[in-house]
């Protein structure tokens, strides 16, 4: 009797399924059962496809994957429907997967039988289909979680810690390892539900060695072990390895990334499990997704190695202290990619006994601002050791970027990149710092009770816009006990504020932690930044917007109960009359716990009449120095402007429409004190406020005559 009689006479059906061509040949049994016309032929993949209720393709489509992957048969049952939709029978598929062609082929031709089924009567078997439909609804419950748990683990020992967590519906391994393949041997990646050295018989085992794990490795197929009879009929030379953990059921599945095995997860069972089909599914699945998780930790660390190599390489560390004064920095990268940037600081021994102090940063997070940051970070190192001045420094760095910047705009892909960066150099001895800016935020000084303010300097263009830039210096002094801050603008613009309002941010962090400048340091960068876990030179931000650099330099004082007092200058040129509006900003910051604010609102007021006359009646630059002395509540505030006219001014009667004359009118209103004080060359106007005195009230009334002069 023929194979085909005996099948047709069974109502069974025979079909074969390429999947790389996309067509289903069937017999004429196996078409009438897919409600296809009753003749042999070969069929579109999608004609065949439409007769399979969509549930039931769905879950044939799972153990047929799965069956591929393993080599297995695959089985299942499926529902037949007609053009209408309307379910006409149930048939058994059975199949298996021919071997690919290649290795690592996607593609797969499956041979296999259909035959109809009887459908249960109807509540029969109700109490199993609802066990079944539980079960898998936990699956892929279990599954989701799973997927999302491992997708967010970061590194391999995260990685591992979540495969140890998980627990699979209704078949949950008491012992886990996983794998790995180092040349011809096998290692121990990680383990769990065995003691401390267990592991040692399996770690650098030959892959030759007749073990599951090893020929999974070489085969790249699953192996599963439902007994102990089996495990110790397969693999009699290590049984007695595994027979010591008492388990009675074992999987063996390869860890597959890109086609290729890059080692093996064993889950061990206290319990006899049959693996089934849909628990071989669910071990599958999440094995894949293990593989997947591993190999993302495993470029991951390396990535972190990497940036953490270069990190040490390009920042540099702040070496010997400077006589009298005290330095702290932090610099943490960006969070995205290999965690490097363009930001960096530096501190340079000058020739002249000084020292240099270099922040900087720029354009871009990624492996070219980096380089390009280190390429720059040399050439300032070596025109401040030549003892250039700062503005000489910025510009011959200036003009070094640009030829970096315009041999690189070739290169596909390449454009130009620019670099902002202040250069400050420090004498010890006196507290002079010089300043030279390229685009870069200002410079913040910090006064021994906490005052902070913005100490605004002039500037130019950011680095390597332009090859030949001017870039003007200011010159103040750093009294003893106070500090200043270079910071990037990272540290500033984070979680959506400008200069401005992340300035007001960081101005309670900085007036609240005087004392210790590591701890200012570490408080900075973990209020703007959140929960830390390491740093450059402590812990490192988790989440960050923008590549961080700070440093900080503190004018050590002499151990003194009185409070030392506040003071800060700044030169108005003639053809910069805006920095009117600067000075007057720079006596406000420092005033800002004055007890009358009445009194603060008057010292700007004659600052701007000061300078304003300055500007106008002279041909020369104006000098404003500030300073405030004495304890709180009792202070002493004495502004002087200077400038280099020996002209000195008119008190004068203003009429009503007059638009000039009334300075003078005002500092006798409004200053407790005031004068005028000839010097060598040019004078000096002054007044003074005092903390403790009456507010002045003003009043409207007549204009007071004053006699001239």
């Amino acid at each position: 009797m023929r194979t085909e009689d005996v099948l047709a006479a069974t109502a069974t059906g025979l079909w074969r399924w390429d999947n790389a061509a996309g067509t289903v040949t069937l017999d004429a049994e196996a078409a009438r059962l897919l409600e296809l016309p009753f003749e042999s032929g070969v069929f579109r993949e999608s004609q065949v496809r439409s007769r399979f209720h969509p549930v039931d393709w769905n879950e044939i489509y799972g153990v047929v994957n799965l069956a591929v992957a393993e080599g297995t048969l695959a089985e299942a049952r499926l529902r037949i429907v007609d053009s209408q939709g309307r379910v006409m029978r149930t048939v058994r598929s059975r199949s298996r997967p021919l071997p690919p062609v290649e290795d690592g082929d996607a593609d797969y031709v499956l041979l296999g039988t259909l035959q109809e089924v009887a459908e249960p009567e109807p509540g029969a078997d109700g109490a199993q289909n609802r066990i079944t439909g539980d079960w898998r609804r936990s699956r892929e419950a279990f599954l989701l979680d799973a997927g999302r748990a491992l997708a967010e683990a970061r590194s391999t020992e995260e990685v591992l810690r979540v495969a140890y967590s998980l627990s699979m519906p209704g078949f949950s391994p008491e012992g886990l390892a996983v794998f790995g393949v180092e040349g011809e041997r096998l290692t121990i990646v990680g383990h769990h539900g065995q003691h401390s050295g267990d592991e040692g018989p399996f770690d650098e085992m030959p892959l030759e060695t007749d073990y599951p794990a090893a020929e999974v490795v070489r085969t790249g197929r699953a192996i599963y072990l439902p007994s102990p009879e089996d495990y110790h009929h397969r693999y009699p030379a290590t049984w007695p390895l595994a027979r010591r953990f008492g388990r009675r059921s074992w999987a063996f599945l390869p860890l597959i990334v890109a086609g290729r095995t890059m080692g093996a997860w064993m889950a061990g069972f206290r319990h006899p499990v049959s693996f089934s089909p849909d628990e071989r599914s669910v071990l599958t699945t999440v094995a894949r997704m293990l593989a997947q998780a591993l190999a993302r930790a495993g470029i991951a660390e390396t990535e972190r190695e990497l940036s953490e190599g270069l990190q040490r390489t390009m920042m540099p560390s702040l070496g010997a202290g400077i006589p009298g004064m005290t330095v702290a920095a932090r610099y943490v990268p960006t969070g995205g990619g290999l965690q490097v940037g363009g930001d960096w600081y530096d501190m340079i021994p000058l020739p002249n006994g000084r020292v240099a102090l270099v922040i900087g940063d720029v354009q871009g997070h990624d492996v070219r601002a980096a380089g390009l940051m280190g390429q720059l970070r040399i050439a300032l190192r070596a025109y401040a050791s030549e003892g250039h001045r700062p503005d000489a420094v910025l510009s011959r760095a200036s003009r070094f970027l640009s030829g970096l910047t315009d041999a690189d705009e070739g290169a596909e892909h390449t454009e130009p990149r620019f670099a902002t960066c202040l250069y400050a150099e420090a004498d010890p001895a006196t507290g002079t710092l010089d300043i030279a800016r390229a685009g870069h935020p200002d410079p913040v000084v910090m006064t021994p009770d906490g005052t902070a303010f913005i100490r605004q300097t002039a500037g130019g263009l950011p680095l390597g816009i332009e090859a030949d830039t001017d870039y003007p210096t200011t010159r103040f002094t750093l009294e003893p006990g106070e500090t200043i801050m270079l910071c990037t603008d990272g540290l500033i613009e984070t979680g959506g504020h400008d200069l401005a309002t992340g300035w007001v941010r960081l101005r309670p962090i900085l007036e609240r932690h005087t004392s210790d400048l590591d701890k200012l340091a570490d408080a900075l960068v973990q209020a703007v930044h959140g929960p830390t876990s390491h740093y450059t030179t402590g812990p490192l931000a988790d989440r960050r917007e923008d590549d961080v650099a700070v440093l900080l330099l503190r004018r050590e004082s002499p151990a003194t109960r009185m409070t030392p007092p506040r003071r800060t200058a700044m030169t108005i040129a003639q053809a910069e009359p805006e920095r009117i509006a600067a000075a007057r900003q720079q006596v406000r910051e420092m005033l800002h716990d004055w007890a009358d604010p009445e009194q603060v609102d008057s010292a700007v007021l004659m600052i701007s009449e000061m300078a304003t006359n300055v500007l106008v009646h002279t041909d020369g630059d104006a000098l404003m120095v500030a300073r405030a002395s004495g304890e709180h509540g009792e202070r002493r505030l004495r502004v002087e402007v200077a400038d280099g006219s020996d002209e000195l001014p008119h008190k004068r009667r203003p009429g009503e429409m007059a638009s000039s004359g009334r300075g003078l009118v005002l500092m006798e209103m409004l200053a407790d004190a005031w004068g005028v004080d000839p010097r060598g060359e040019g004078k000096s106007i002054w007044f003074e406020l005092y903390e403790s005195a009456e507010p002045v009230e003003l009043v409207e009334a007549e204009p007071v005559p004053f006699p001239e002069p």
